[in-house]
């Protein structure tokens, strides 16, 4: 079976992207499964390697299609736009711009075939936005650049998958967006991921907003009755067995249990801590409803840590592992 080309965009250069991606494809199993193709900067890429003592090397292409896949070297395409203003653990807009157009060159590549997946190393918002690229994370850049309007973040770590219905909003303002058409509309896109990643019969958890499900309106303003319970009710008519709303302090417990196969967070927090208590560093972050296959690592640039040495490359072997996997369903 033929490798499912993956493009790899570098993140935030001063964060500790180039590092992980170094890191993933020194593990021979990855250079064996996946055709990899990093988008990014090739000088830049070579002094991480450098920095490591890795023996992973790479040269420059224009376009996937002059990469030799079996070749020594993991092709680049290199936009060489890491200028000397960028230094490791430190916020720049020339950072933050770099990041950005090597996820706008992937997404190209994706969008018209040239690769099968897009795999993202972590950018930082706060660079993005002194570039002048004002998205609250890559999953709404993604939804953007490929012209989708709706899309949602799913979690994946160990014993435990969640998909968001709100992500980068206050807390506030993801319940005010939460609503039943939204609420059907991601259980919807979950229960499709599961059944083309071979899950013939998705059980899927849909938790509540409030305390022990709103305790029949003891807590809250009636949100579960009147936001989640209808889109829930919505998702059954199809045959998707959704269950819900389902009090958030035990839905996590059980899914770990083995009682659901994936559980509907309501907002960003909600569905985060639990995949992070798990593990920070092997979560794979997948962006459902997209026209192309991309996952991410589920942390961020660690500037604290960028140009030690220490980052741990887990995550990023974890998340091109799935780009691999989806990459071959889509």
């Amino acid at each position: 079976m033929t490798s499912p080309r993956i493009a790899i965009t570098m993140g935030d250069p001063a964060g500790v992207g180039p590092e992980i991606i170094v890191k993933a494809l020194g593990d021979p199993a990855v250079r064996e499964t996946t055709h990899a193709v990093v988008i990014g900067d090739l000088a830049w890429l070579r002094e991480v390697a450098g920095m490591l003592g890795s023996d992973v090397e790479f040269t420059a292409v224009e376009h996937p299609d002059e990469a030799d896949f079996d070749g020594a070297a993991v092709p680049v395409v290199d936009l060489a736009n890491v200028t000397p203003e960028v230094a490791f653990g430190q916020l720049s807009a020339a950072a933050g711009d770099a990041a950005y157009r090597y996820i706008a060159r992937a997404v190209d590549l994706a969008v018209d075939g040239s690769v099968d997946a897009i795999c993202t190393a972590p950018l930082n918002k706060q660079a993005l936005h002194l570039a002048g690229h004002i998205y609250p994370g890559h999953t709404e850049l993604l939804a953007d650049l490929t012209g989708t309007e709706e899309v949602s973040m799913m979690l994946s770590a160990r014993s435990l998958r969640v998909i968001h219905v709100t992500t980068h909003l206050g807390l506030i303002d993801a319940i005010d967006r939460i609503e039943p058409g939204l609420v059907t509309r991601t259980i919807e896109r979950a229960h499709r991921t599961l059944v083309d990643a071979g899950v013939e019969k998705p059980r899927i958890a849909v938790c509540a907003i409030n305390p022990h499900g709103g305790e029949n309106g003891l807590f809250g303003y009636a949100e579960e009755e009147l936001k989640i319970a209808p889109g829930i009710d919505k998702a059954r008519e199809q045959g998707i067995d959704a269950q819900g709303p389902v009090p958030a302090d035990t839905a996590f417990f059980r899914a770990v249990r083995g009682d659901f196969d994936i559980v509907v967070a309501m907002y960003h927090d909600q569905g985060h801590c639990p995949v992070k208590v798990l593990g920070i560093d092997a979560g794979v972050n997948i962006t459902v409803g997209l026209p192309v296959v991309r996952t991410s690592v589920d942390h961020g640039t660690a500037f604290d840590i960028a140009g030690t040495g220490i980052a741990d490359g887990a995550g990023m072997t974890e998340a091109l592992r799935q780009a691999v996997l989806l990459a071959r369903v889509r």
